[in-house]
């Protein structure tokens, strides 16, 4: 069974590789940027929302080992990234961070209360599903983060980057606040 599933990665990241090779060089990049999940696999890599995620004793769950996860509590070296801080109050850096949250492509909201934000993320073709948190400390100026893909051993980075394009995001939006109010 295993290698059937192996087998059938392949075959699909092969046919991924071919598609956006022909997307790339016959000049169909921006239809390959409105493309949805490949036909048929809606849905395949979508798993289900894993158990132990959320804040426990004011913590988020440590990374498994494998590399397709990020954290900024408690994390190794190949895991750690940096939380997201802020310099207005929290209920501004939460509402920021749920408008930023609401343009980033395939991204949802799943759960959210005054401390923690969960969203869903679908990848654009495969349709893999990732998990990434926001947590609020009541006694920080920070966002604590984490992202983690639910199948797979590697998800190429793009937790990672997904976190760090939010934090550019925030970062920019909270700057352009700032310079409303002082205009002001």
């Amino acid at each position: 069974m295993k290698s059937v599933l192996s087998m059938t990665v392949t075959i699909l990241a092969v046919a991924l590789i071919t598609l956006m090779s022909f997307s790339l060089s016959s000049g169909a990049s921006a239809q390959a940027e409105t493309m949805a999940v490949l036909p048929g696999l809606k849905g395949v890599f979508t798993s289900t929302q894993p158990e132990g995620i959320g804040i426990i004793d004011g913590q988020l769950a440590n990374c498994p080992t494998t590399p397709n996860c990020v954290v900024s509590q408690r994390a190794d070296a190949d895991h750690a990234i940096a939380p997201i801080t802020y310099t207005t109050d929290l209920a501004t850096a939460r509402q920021n961070l749920v408008d930023i949250l609401g343009v980033v492509p395939r991204t949802q909201i799943v759960q959210q209360s005054d401390d923690y934000i969960l969203a869903m993320s679908e990848s654009r073709l495969m349709g893999f599903v990732d998990d990434s948190e926001f947590y609020f400390p009541a006694d920080e100026s920070v966002i604590q983060i984490r992202a983690a893909a639910r199948l797979g051993e590697s998800d190429l980075g793009v937790n990672r980057r997904r976190l760090e394009q939010i934090r550019l995001a925030f970062q920019d939006l909270e700057q352009r606040t700032a310079a409303s109010k002082t205009a002001e």
